[in-house]
């Protein structure tokens, strides 16, 4: 009995320290209610309203009916139009669409004429998944049959870009980077300052000339070259092992890297500011980690999600630096073709470096 009491009683204070710590009470609900709105409302396997192009070079009646057609499945959005295949493909080397639809000049003669395909997909197949979206567009009933041959004949040709052997390292590799980077860059500097703090130092720190910016920064600079190595590591894996392509310049991921790298650090930084201990640094840390993971378009198109989900991922450095890398490394974009993505990570940067250095005075004060 008296043991019982015992750990009744240390069950008891346990519970209380549990109600006291708001954060760890948080996490108990948050977590839970945080992956079932990922999973269920976020993440939608049934892949649909993928950005196309167009070029429609029949501009006939048919030809635009077939648009129509594929737009009505829903499948695909067409967001753009251009003129030729050749617009096609830089569109989707610069990532501004995923399924390109061109209908040649003479399409109303291929449509009755069951040798030949009428038009033509081209795919982003650095993706799986969009690869095998438009793979299922090749079989779309449509109303476009004006001779009986075409029934036993194929409407598209399929284009398969970037990724010919279809493997699915050579789409997760090259995001993985990024995915380390937010594990490791996000924890390394959210226990910076809070362990600063439980050690005693960061009042020595306080008494010293250094600025509160020139201590955030400081706090960044060594994590910036580790941070470097780990890309370098992941690469050189992923060629050597993976047979992972490098088709843009070595020189532009490690731009995009830097970027990344410094919006991941500045991150972190603000949860450190926020956090009153390392393990509530590291929870916070989860709470960023989870929707990265899982709204950057790593492992799901990012297409497929819903506006909402789309909106919050829009504010995620992950997001943009998954694009950056699968753009230079698979498609061979060049930064200057990807620049919307950078500034995203800059405008990342300059906002969390000034939150954190304002909250930092303010604890401070």
């Amino acid at each position: 009995m008296k043991s019982l009491r015992r750990i009744r009683a240390v069950a008891a204070k346990e519970a209380r320290q549990l109600v006291r710590d708001r954060l760890t009470l948080g996490m108990v609900v948050g977590i839970p209610v945080l992956q079932i709105l990922l999973f269920g409302y976020a993440i939608n396997m049934d892949v649909r309203h993928l950005r196309a192009g167009v070029a429609d070079e029949a501009n006939t009646a048919l030809s635009r009916q077939l648009v129509e057609d594929m737009q009505a499945g829903q499948v695909v959005r067409f967001v753009l139009q251009t003129h030729g295949p050749d617009g096609l493909m830089e569109a989707l080397r610069r990532g501004e669409i995923t399924i390109g639809l061109y209908i040649p000049a003479d399409f109303e003669r291929r449509l009755a004429d069951d040798a030949r395909p009428a038009a033509q997909l081209l795919a982003d197949g650095s993706d799986p998944t969009i690869l095998n979206v438009a793979i299922q567009l090749l079989k779309m009933p449509s109303p476009l049959i004006v001779a009986p041959a075409r029934n036993s004949g194929q409407l598209f040709e399929l284009r398969n870009f970037y990724n010919p052997e279809r493997r699915s390292a050579v789409q997760i590799v090259p995001a993985l980077i990024g995915v380390i980077l937010t594990m490791t860059m996000v924890l390394f500097t959210a226990v910076a300052i809070v362990r600063e703090r439980e050690r005693g130092n960061l009042e020595l720190l306080i008494t010293t000339p250094v600025r509160t910016t020139e201590l955030m920064l400081g706090k960044l600079m060594p994590y910036i070259l580790i941070g470097l190595i780990q890309v370098t590591i992941v690469l050189l894996v992923g060629h050597f092992l993976f047979r992972v392509p490098m088709r843009g310049h070595l020189g532009d991921v490690y731009v995009a890297a830097l970027a990344f790298i410094a919006a991941s650090l500045t991150l972190g930084l603000l949860i450190s500011t926020l956090a009153k201990s390392q393990f509530q640094a590291m929870q916070l840390t989860l709470f960023v980690f989870l929707p990265s993971i899982l709204l950057s378009g790593f492992m799901f198109p990012f297409d497929g999600m819903p506006p909402l989900a789309q909106q919050i991922a829009e504010v995620l450095p992950l997001t943009h630096f998954v694009r950056l890398i699968r753009g230079i490394v698979l498609r061979g974009a060049s930064i200057g073709e990807l620049l919307p993505e950078v500034w995203a990570l800059v405008t990342f940067f300059a906002v969390a470096i000034t939150l954190a250095v304002l909250r930092f005075r303010k604890r401070l004060d």
